[in-house]
C-alpha cells in the first residue's frame, strides 16, 4: 500500500508548485548569489572537513544544505552499508544547495523528484537558529515519506525549516536510498556482508545520518544527546523500525510517528531474510542476471534500468542485523527503544482500492477468522446498500483504507505505553481549505508551518489554520525539548494509557479537543487481530 501519495485533487499540480516554490525559496533564503553565500555564510567543521552555510536573511539562524553524511553508494558500494565520508582536504565545501533526491521511478506526484534523482543521494540539510556550539539546542531529524520508493527530503520546499527552528530547535532533513537501491536482498549480498544480512540499506542510511548528527551537530548549535527522530508515512514506519533496531539505540531520545505504523505499514510486517532473499533472486532473474557473477552484473546495470524493471521494491527485512525481528513483534514484547513517543494519523488517509468485494477480500487477509465481525462493523455483512458516509471518517472505502493506518498506530502506541514509556496519541481532522476533508500528508504543511497559497498542498488558509499550525509546532518542539508535548500556551494533552485511551484531536474546525477511544469497536478488533499476529497475550 503506498503511503505518501498526495491527495488526488492536489497531486497533479503538486510538483509544479514545488518547482516554483524551490526557485522562490532559493532566492529568499540565499538572498545573494552562490558565490556571495560562500563568502559570507558561517563556516563549521564536520566529518570530512569545513562547510560553509547560508545565513538566513532575517538574521535568525543559518542553513547548511547538501552536507554528505556518507560516501556516494555508487559502483561497488551499491547495496552495501553506508561508508564513512572521505574528507575534502583544506577546502571549504559550499553547503547552500540541497543534495539530489534518491533515485526513484516517476509516479506522477513525484516527477520532479524522479527527474532530479540520483544514486548519489546520501546528503542532509541542517537548519539551525544558532551555530554556537554552546547553544545545545534540541535536534529534530526528519525522515520523509514516499512508500520507501519515492519522495524527497531537502529538495522538497515543503520541508523549509525556517518556521520550525523559530521555536528554538535544530532541524535536520535526511535523504536516504529508496526502492531497489535501498531495500533489495539477495543471497549473494548476504554472503558478502560481514553481518550476514542484506536489504534495509535505506534504514542503514538513516542510522548513518543519526550517527553523523551525534558526531557533528554540536558544531551547528545542537545537542547530540537530545535528538527527536520524526517522520511521516513510510518515514514514520522507518522511525518505528529504528525504535526496534539495536543499531539505532542511543542515537535518538524521542520519536514522533505520523501516519505510518510499523504493524501494517506499506508492505506489511517485515518479512524474513529468507523471503526477501528469494524475492531478490526472482528480481535478478527478471533482469536476466547470470548464474555466476550475479552481483557484478547487477551492479553494472544503469540506474534507469533497475528503476524501470524493479519499480516497487521496498520491503523491510528481519535480517538479523538491522532488524533482528519484525518491528511489530518487538513492540508487542515491549523490547523497542524506551523513548517517549507521539503517534497518530489523519481522520482520512487513503480510500481503499476497489469496491465492497475487494474490501472484503483484504479484510479477510487482515482479520482471518475475525472477518465476520469486521463485515458487521463496516456495514458489509449483508447485500443491502452501503452505509451512509461518516461526517468525519467518510464512506466505507475511506474508513477501511484509513483504519489500516489509524488502528495499528493506536495499538502500537498502546503497546509502547504498556511497556512503561510516555506516549501521546493524536488524530488530525483538519482539511486544507476549501477541501471538504483531510487526506494523507494533509498534516505536513501544519507541522512545518509552510502553508502555500498556490500549487500542490495549497489552499485558502485562514487565521485558524495559521493558529493550528503554530499549536502543532509548539507541541512537536516542546516534546523535542522536554520529552513532553505540554507547555505554556497550549491545551493539556493527556498522556495515553490503555484504560482511558485518551488522545488529542486536531479537529476539522482547527481546534484542539481531548477525546477517548479512537474508532471504538473497530480498533478493538484490530487490537485482537494484531495480538494474534504478533503472538502477544
Amino acid at each position: 500500500m503506498p503511503t505518501a501519495q498526495r491527495p488526488g485533487r492536489v497531486s497533479a499540480i503538486l510538483r509544479e508548485h514545488r518547482a516554483l516554490a524551490a526557485l522562490s525559496i532559493l532566492f529568499v533564503s540565499v538572498a545573494v548569489s552562490p558565490s556571495r553565500a560562500a563568502e559570507n555564510g558561517p563556516v563549521v567543521s564536520v566529518t570530512g572537513g569545513l562547510v560553509r552555510g547560508v545565513a538566513l536573511e532575517d538574521g535568525k539562524g543559518a542553513v547548511f544544505k547538501g552536507v554528505p553524511f556518507a560516501e556516494p553508494p555508487l559502483g561497488m558500494l551499491r547495496w552495501r552499508e553506508p561508508q564513512p565520508v572521505v574528507g575534502w582536504g583544506e577546502d571549504v565545501r559550499e553547503a547552500y544547495e540541497s543534495g539530489p533526491p534518491a533515485a526513484q521511478p516517476a509516479q506522477g506526484w513525484n516527477n520532479a523528484d524522479a527527474a532530479a534523482g540520483s544514486e548519489d543521494c546520501l546528503y542532509l540539510d541542517v537548519w539551525t537558529p544558532s551555530v554556537r556550539s554552546a547553544a545545545h539546542l534540541p535536534v529534530m531529524v526528519w525522515i520523509h515519506g514516499g512508500a520507501n520508493v519515492a519522495g524527497a527530503g531537502g529538495f522538497d520546499p515543503l520541508y523549509d525549516g525556517r518556521a520550525l527552528i523559530g521555536h528554538g530547535v535544530v532541524l535536520v532533513v535526511v535523504e536516504y536510498r529508496l526502492g531497489v537501491f535501498g531495500f533489495f536482498s539477495h543471497p549473494e549480498l548476504t554472503l558478502e556482508s560481514p553481518h550476514h544480512a542484506s536489504g534495509n540499506y535505506g534504514l542503514m542510511d538513516q542510522v548513518a545520518a543519526l550517527q553523523w548528527v551525534h558526531d557533528n551537530i554540536a558544531n551547528m548549535g545542537g545537542d547530540p544527546d537530545n535528538v527527536t527522530l520524526f517522520g511521516q508515512s513510510a518515514g514514520s514506519m522507518d522511525v518505528l523500525a529504528l525504535m526496534a533496531s539495536p543499531l539505532a539505540r542511543g542515537l535518538f531520545q524521542k520519536a514522533i510517528a505520523e501516519s505510518g505504523p510499523s504493524a501494517l505499514g506499506p508492505h506489511g510486517p517485515a518479512a524474513t531474510l529468507a523471503t526477501t532473499e528469494q524475492a531478490g533472486v526472482a528480481l535478478a532473474a527478471k533482469l536476466n542476471a547470470p548464474a555466476t557473477g550475479t552481483l557484478a552484473y547487477l551492479r553494472s546495470l544503469a540506474t534507469d534500468t533497475l528503476l524501470n524493471k524493479l519499480p516497487g521494491t521496498a520491503a523491510l527485512s528481519a535480517d538479523g542485523w538491522v532488524l533482528p525481528s519484525a518491528p511489530l513483534d518487538v513492540f508487542a514484547q515491549g523490547k523497542e527503544s524506551q523513548v517517549p513517543l507521539i503517534i497518530g494519523s489523519n481522520a482520512i488517509e487513503f480510500p481503499a482500492n476497489g469496491g465492497p468485494e475487494q474490501i472484503k477480500k483484504v479484510m479477510q487477509d487482515v482479520f482471518g477468522d475475525l472477518t465476520p465481525r469486521a463485515l458487521v462493523l463496516y456495514g458489509l455483512a449483508g447485500d443491502g446498500p452501503s452505509p451512509k458516509p461518516d461526517p468525519v471518517y467518510g464512506n466505507t472505502a475511506d474508513q477501511w483504507g484509513s483504519d489500516l493506518f489509524r488502528c495499528p498506530a493506536v495499538v502500537q502506541g498502546e503497546w509502547h505505553s504498556s511497556a512503561g514509556n510516555p506516549t501521546w496519541e493524536y488524530q488530525f481532522d483538519r482539511a486544507i481549505p476549501p477541501n471538504p476533508r483531510t487526506a494523507h500528508s494533509g498534516d505536513l504543511p501544519y507541522v512545518f508551518g509552510n502553508l502555500p497559497t498556490t500549487g500542490g498542498m495549497s489552499g485558502k488558509y485562514q487565521d485558524a489554520d495559521r493558529a493550528l499550525s503554530g499549536t502543532i509546532q509548539a507541541y512537536w518542539t516542546q516534546f523535542a525539548k522536554t520529552g513532553n508535548p505540554n507547555g505554556p500556551g497550549v491545551a493539556t494533552w493527556p498522556q495515553y494509557n490503555g484504560k482511558t485511551r485518551k488522545y488529542l484531536n486536531f479537529t476539522a474546525a482547527a481546534e484542539v479537543a481531548v477525546a477517548e477511544n479512537q474508532r471504538g469497536a473497530i480498533c478493538d478488533l484490530f487490537r485482537e487481530a494484531l495480538r494474534k499476529q504478533a503472538g502477544s497475550p
